[in-house]
């Protein structure tokens, strides 16, 4: 019996062995081919040692931040904490993810959009949205065009599946007061939200999806294909549409799963089948490709990734106004980089797009920069003019005053130039000085 007791013991002691060197083990020689998380992940760089760090503690300070997040089976182990918390007790360990019924996911973000309690109040809508018409009027008479995008928002999709303890009085949003003051103004834009909404039942397809934050993929090419021919009426042009001739019908992935993924759980949550198009673009030969430039959240990385650039030449997206793209794939860059004027200069067309989530913040600051740069470059024109306008006049007054002539014609003798030459520079000289 004894003997028996002792057995156990030591298997009990190797088993609790093995469980302490397993994760080093990993670690160390990676046997196991475990997953990478999901989501917004930054992996810790692995201190590297000299005199001061030691000293000054940094160097323990980031050489334990790095063993903590890469022990090895970390991720595994995380990945079991996660799906025990979403089966036990209905929460998600990723940032802002609300579980609504029947495991509908949320950004909390959403939910605060649909019921207006981010509204930032009608006078600073009106504020940019007044703003983006003076953008409109301007870029109109350089013959490009500025189009805003009001993407879909799954919080106005499908609140019929919000929690119950979120549930609150709807009161005006964003998104109305955007919608509403951009018909009042006359500025163009499309809006995507109330189309998504018409067609929730129509739909041969489903245009948003149970785990995702984004439109579907199917939604997401209905709206690029909508925003192709928006530009060709707007533009008077024909353009390379897109079309599929194939679709494939799946479980969502990708993009249509983007907050489950996120969550980082270990089984993967069933849902019903989405529609995956195969994206193809017209042959472009005798076809027109404006150049365009898109500023937006990340509802533009889907049209982005399956190839919407097809049907435009010098195409750029600026991830809220910040990174640019395609260039930022090479090397970073961001739009503080930049010179915008010349950037504007380059593209015909402009596209500022936000969902209900994102709009408090619309633009990014692209609204306000573009119109102080068409304020100043106005008011600069204006004085130029007027200063134009002054000096005509004053050269017409010149030749009529006798004094005044008798001594331009000296100087122009003495300083061995034409009369008339000789009369804009007295004339200019007398502009400049008389406030003085």
């Amino acid at each position: 019996m004894k003997n028996k007791h002792n057995t156990i013991k030591q298997v009990l002691f190797l088993i609790v062995l093995a469980l302490l060197i397993a994760p080093f083990v990993q670690a160390t020689f990676n046997i196991f081919d475990i997953k990478p998380l999901k989501g917004a992940i930054t992996e810790p760089e692995k201190a590297h040692l000299n005199y001061k760090d030691w000293f000054s503690g940094s160097y323990q300070q980031q050489e334990e931040k790095y063993l903590n997040e890469t022990f090895g089976f970390r991720n595994l182990f995380i990945r079991i904490n996660n799906q025990m918390a979403f089966t036990l007790f209905r929460k998600a360990k990723a940032n802002g993810v609300v579980i609504g019924k029947k495991n509908y996911l949320f950004e909390e973000n959403y939910i605060k959009a649909y019921y207006g309690t981010d509204y930032i109040g009608y006078d600073s809508i009106m504020h940019r949205m007044q703003r983006i018409r003076y953008i409109q009027d301007t870029l109109v008479k350089l013959n490009k065009n500025i189009i805003l995008v009001f993407a879909a928002g799954k919080g106005s999709f499908y609140p019929e599946y919000f929690p119950e303890k979120y549930k609150t009085g709807k009161r005006t949003t964003n998104y109305e007061t955007h919608v509403e003051l951009a018909q009042q103004l006359g500025v163009s834009y499309i809006d995507f939200n109330r189309y998504f909404l018409e067609n929730k039942n129509k739909s041969e397809y489903p245009l948003y999806p149970q785990y995702g934050i984004h439109w579907s993929t199917y939604g997401m090419c209905i709206a690029a294909d909508s925003i192709i021919r928006f530009i060709e009426n707007a533009r008077n042009i024909d353009m390379p549409n897109l079309y599929w001739d194939k679709i494939k019908i799946a479980q969502p992935h990708e993009s249509d799963y983007d907050i489950a993924d996120g969550m980082n759980i270990l089984f993967k949550l069933k849902s019903f089948d989405m529609a995956y198009p195969h994206v193809q673009f017209q042959a472009d030969s005798d076809k027109t490709k404006p150049s365009v430039l898109v500023v937006s959240d990340s509802y533009y990385w889907g049209m982005f990734n399956f190839g919407i650039s097809n049907a435009f030449t010098n195409s750029h997206f600026w991830f809220y106004n910040k990174q640019i793209y395609p260039d930022s794939y090479q090397s970073p860059i961001e739009t503080s980089q930049v010179d915008l004027q010349e950037q504007i200069e380059k593209h015909d067309v402009i596209i500022i797009m936000a969902t209900e989530s994102t709009l408090p913040n619309y633009g990014w600051g692209f609204i306000e920069n573009t119109y102080q740069l068409f304020r100043s470059t106005k008011n600069k024109h204006e004085i130029d003019a007027d200063f134009q306008t002054k000096l005509d006049n004053l050269r017409s007054y010149i030749k009529t005053d006798k004094n005044w002539m008798e001594q331009i014609e000296k100087k122009a003798e003495l300083n061995h130039i034409d009369i008339d030459s000789m009369i804009t520079l007295d004339a200019i000289w007398q502009i400049q000085h008389e406030n003085q």
